[in-house]
């Protein structure tokens, strides 16, 4: 009986093992019409533990591979709850191609509303990669989407919001990568397609030799057409935000030529190049009355920084005239915080 036992257990043991699919086996297998749901388990060598839910939805024939990411901040809501309605939404009948979601990258970020970083080792998820395969918890899921994700990707999207203590302006933003101008055309295309208003480009000067450090740069790097949707903020989901986003994608999906759905399109798109920051060089309590999407002045006067006493330590002036895309929406700062972004057309 205790033999029938240890067979029994060792044939279920087989069968679990034998059922489970991977990736590559999901992309490369001829079956169509599906939507796999894959939960990847990672470990670092401190026993910090993760793991990173994937959805893969394969259409009626072969295509494009489009990935979307979300939930890199764990703190930017909007994206994760768009994307959790996308993966109710799509109808793997109407789709052509393939399309891999991570639903939420930085799962511990998330669970325990932590702000820019994951909580298992305090690391930044985007300023990690390309990640490193020994590394820390957060190098590891970098090196898990650099090696895994994005190699296997011909459109990376990587969708972030306004973090807990951002408000931002909804935009679409790329890399100009002259180096690989066809995957910067396309990319470009996109952005335009995407219903934004706020169309972004990015100057990119990184080396192949260099560090990538944020998501989607990483797929730029690596030849990939890639680029990034905005939208949401201060740590709440706005509704008109996960309208947005989710429209932004459909018309993506729909400029590929891989899903017939299409959203509506915004009347007049800006286009903004160049960015001019401002940090913080005091610690303190910050004032402004502007916010995203306001215009302002080279020289003009778009906030302060005052001490514990309510005595003014700093006073922030725009380097550069043009639109906020976003700005500190929360008291405090510290040196070295980012007050504000202003982006421009050069």
């Amino acid at each position: 009986m205790k033999k029938y036992i240890v067979s029994l257990n060792l044939l279920f043991l087989t069968i679990s093992v034998s059922a489970q699919k991977n990736i590559e086996t999901i992309l490369n297998n001829n079956e169509w019409l599906s939507q796999e749901n894959i939960t990847i388990e990672l470990k670092d060598t401190e026993d910090n533990k993760t793991h990173i839910p994937i959805t893969i939805i394969k259409g009626k024939q072969k295509g494009p591979v489009f990935t979307i990411v979300a939930g890199v901040h764990g703190f930017e809501y909007p994206p994760i709850i768009a994307v959790q309605e996308l993966l109710q939404e799509i109808d793997e009948s109407q789709l052509t191609g393939t399309i891999i979601v991570i639903p939420i990258a930085n799962i511990a970020a998330f669970y325990n509303r932590t702000t820019f970083i994951n909580p298992l080792d305090n690391k930044n998820l985007n300023g990690s990669f390309p990640g490193r395969k020994n590394g820390t918890i957060t190098e590891r899921i970098a090196h898990f989407i650099t090696s895994k994700i994005i190699s296997k990707s011909d459109v990376f999207l990587d969708i972030h919001g306004g973090d807990a203590n951002e408000d931002l302006l909804p935009f679409i933003c790329y890399y100009n990568n002259q180096q690989k101008p066809a995957q910067t055309e396309m990319a470009k295309k996109l952005s335009e397609a995407s219903g934004f208003k706020y169309v972004v480009s990015y100057p990119y000067t990184l080396k192949d030799d260099q560090p990538a450090k944020y998501t989607f740069k990483q797929a730029v790097q690596d030849g990939k057409i890639a680029l990034s949707i905005e939208s949401g903020k201060l740590g709440n989901v706005q509704v008109e935000a996960v309208k947005m986003i989710k429209n932004g994608v459909y018309n993506m999906l729909n400029k590929m030529k891989m899903l017939e759905s299409v959203g509506t399109n915004a009347e007049k798109i800006i286009k903004l190049n160049r960015q001019s920051y401002i940090r913080a060089s005091e610690t303190g309590i910050f004032y402004s009355t502007y916010k995203a999407g306001d215009s302002v002045k080279k020289g003009a006067i778009v906030g302060v920084t005052k001490n514990e006493y309510g005595k003014m330590v700093q006073e922030i002036k725009a380097q550069q005239s043009g639109v906020i895309l976003y700005k500190i929406g929360t008291p405090p700062v510290s040196i070295g915080d980012t007050i504000m972004c202003i982006g421009y057309l050069e």
